[in-house]
């Protein structure tokens, strides 16, 4: 199960462990994104500072409806104690989990300040 909390601006927020193909890791607090199909968007500053592998670009369609271009890469997060090889998509935001990466698990969020976030697997 994954723990999180809901921030001042009521944003559901989890840590996760992002890491490269030489294990280096970084701890980083994710916004939960159900708008997002795709696994994860990080930062330019965070896929430089691991010197993640790019693998290619893929299109996506923003909530105001324009179309955007997003450069990919391979990470490898822990979720839910194991690792997990992902396609990460760079984005000036926020880090943010999508849809594919709670795809298969139960998301319960207590909509409060301070509230719980939960994240399990569907058995």
């Amino acid at each position: 199960m994954i723990h999180g909390v809901v921030n001042q601006s009521c944003e559901a927020i989890v840590p996760l462990v992002i890491s490269n193909s030489n294990r280096q890791t970084r701890l980083i607090d994710a916004v939960i994104d159900t708008g997002c199909t795709g696994f994860l968007s990080l930062p330019s500053e965070i896929i430089a500072s691991l010197n993640l592998p790019w693998t290619g670009i893929d299109r996506g369609t923003l909530g105001d409806g324009s179309e955007v271009t997003f450069e990919v890469y391979a990470a490898t997060v822990i979720w839910d104690g194991q690792y997990r090889d992902i396609p990460v998509n760079e984005a000036e935001t926020d880090p943010l989990v999508g849809m594919s990466l709670l795809y298969g698990y139960d998301l319960r969020i207590r909509a409060v300040e301070g509230g719980r976030v939960s994240i399990e697997a569907i058995k």
